[in-house]
């Protein structure tokens, strides 16, 4: 196929994928891991999520090719198979997710940059949240001048952050001890994390944190020069990640006790490797996530704008984030995201909101997406809808999609009830823009069912809001 103007290669699309799911997460992850779970636990966990989220990047593909018209991914999925409103709340729901999660790396790159400059304190200081804005702008600012440009230097940062965590993994290789990783396998030592099933509950919305980003390169199918390049984008990405986090969780264990990592500050890669090689190895790790999060706040301005974008095109989503601009940009969809994103840095200085807090917030808003994506790739397999030549395929298909849907319904359980009602509290206020998008096209708002979904979605916004303001509720 000739060169294409403006469409993404299949490394761009990788690039996107690692890029998205390699943003703070993985650099923080000792510490995250080690305040929820013992050895024992984590490695119960990462297998579960291991299985479960490569059933998700299979559903990806599997979508992608048996349904090469739907474009936007997790939102398209949803509209097909469960109605308008369900595709909405996806595209509500991811769109949300994704600033929420650009406000978190905001807060942990001047976080980081207070290890060198202590006026950022802990990345919600006034210097840390004026410092972010001008970078929020720049981002915004170059994001406008074409997607395809954005993507070229979101592959240039995804290779910068690979060489830090290869080099980690490498060193921490020869340092790691078995004494240390088998001292407290089933942490007995500290009884406040609970039973095992607890502990492995408990790391279970950090590990779909750092997977966020999996269905990137689904959402930019329409850009993509090959359709079938999604899939492999999507499923080359995700092995390429799994690997990278699993060692520096599990090498991180061998290195410094459970105990001892959970009372880390944040990046708790940078401390590890200064345990082992002195001080530099923090500043590396410091550089390497600053280059990180850089590229992941890129990555994740483009998804936010795209998934926008692609929802207004078929009206779902009003009119207004329809527009594009001279270079193909959705400007409009653009705009209003980072517009929220500023608004939040700006909450971030009256309220205690931390790196975590905001993660886990971002990380239960994206639920309900992957949840419809696995129902509808199993409901396609169940109808044998696109499978009428290929019986073995559809049997393989209902395996792994059924196994997709029992883990997307495992962590809404896992993420617990206050996420849950957080969750609603921000669904509830999308339907001034549904019931805007039905009105343009003459439709009636909600259909019977549709009416007792929002019903739902308004009670638990209530009782969230009433939580929050009684205390029982904290972000």
């Amino acid at each position: 196929m000739s060169d294409s103007p403006g469409k993404l290669k299949l490394g761009a699309l990788v690039a996107l994928v690692v890029g998205s799911m390699i943003g703070g997460g993985i650099f923080s992850l000792p510490q995250n891991m080690a305040a929820s779970a013992g050895v024992g636990a984590v490695l119960i966990g990462w297998a579960i999520t291991a299985v479960g989220m490569l059933t998700l990047a299979f559903v990806f593909q599997t979508l992608a090719n048996r349904k090469p018209d739907l474009d936007g991914g997790v939102y398209a999925y949803a509209k097909a198979g469960f109605g308008d409103y369900m595709g909405f709340s996806s595209a509500w729901g991811y769109w949300i997710s994704a600033w929420l999660g650009n406000v978190g790396y905001f807060v942990l790159l001047f976080s980081t940059l207070g290890y060198f400059f202590p006026v950022f304190g802990e990345g919600n200081t006034p210097a840390a949240v004026i410092g972010a804005s001008v970078l929020l702008w720049a981002v915004h600012f170059l994001v406008l001048r074409g997607i395809k440009e954005a993507a070229f230097i979101n592959l240039v940062t995804t290779v910068a952050k690979v060489v830090p965590l290869a080099l980690f993994a490498l060193i921490c290789l020869f340092a790691f001890k078995l004494d240390i990783f088998t001292a407290d396998v089933w942490a007995l030592g500290t009884p406040e994390l609970g039973s095992v099933m607890n502990q492995v509950r408990n790391m279970m919305l950090v590990t779909v944190w750092v997977f966020i980003g999996i269905e990137g390169a689904s959402i930019f199918s329409s850009r993509a020069e090959k359709r079938s390049d999604v899939g492999k984008a999507t499923v080359i990405g995700f092995v390429t990640v799994l690997l990278f986090l699993v060692l520096v969780n599990v090498l991180s264990l061998g290195i410094m006790t459970q105990p001892e990592l959970a009372k880390l500050q944040n990046p708790s890669m940078a401390a590890v490797l200064e345990h082992v090689v002195g001080h530099w190895g923090a500043v590396l790790i410091s550089v390497g996530l600053i280059i990180s999060l850089l590229g992941a706040l890129l990555s994740w301005v483009l998804l936010c704008a795209e998934i926008m974008f692609a929802a207004a095109k078929d009206h779902t989503m009003p009119e207004f984030l329809r527009r594009e601009n001279a270079n193909h940009v959705p400007a409009n969809a653009l705009w209003l995201t980072n517009a929220m994103v500023q608004v939040f840095l700006v909450i971030t200085l009256f309220s205690n909101s931390t790196y975590l807090s905001l993660i886990y917030l971002a990380t239960s808003m994206i639920l309900v997406p992957y949840l419809w994506s696995a129902a509808y790739a199993f409901l396609l397999a169940w109808r044998s809808e696109t499978y009428e030549q290929a019986l073995a395929e559809r049997k393989k298909d209902l395996i792994i999609g059924g196994i997709a849907l029992l883990y997307a319904i495992w962590l809404l359980y896992a993420g617990g009830v206050k996420y849950l009602l957080l969750s609603a509290l921000l669904y509830a206020p999308g339907a001034i823009l549904f019931a805007k998008a039905k009105r343009e096209v003459g439709q009636p708002i909600f259909t019977n069912v549709e009416k007792l979904i929002f019903a739902a979605v308004v009670v638990g916004a209530l009782v969230a809001a009433f939580g929050l303001y009684d205390g029982f509720l904290t972000l």
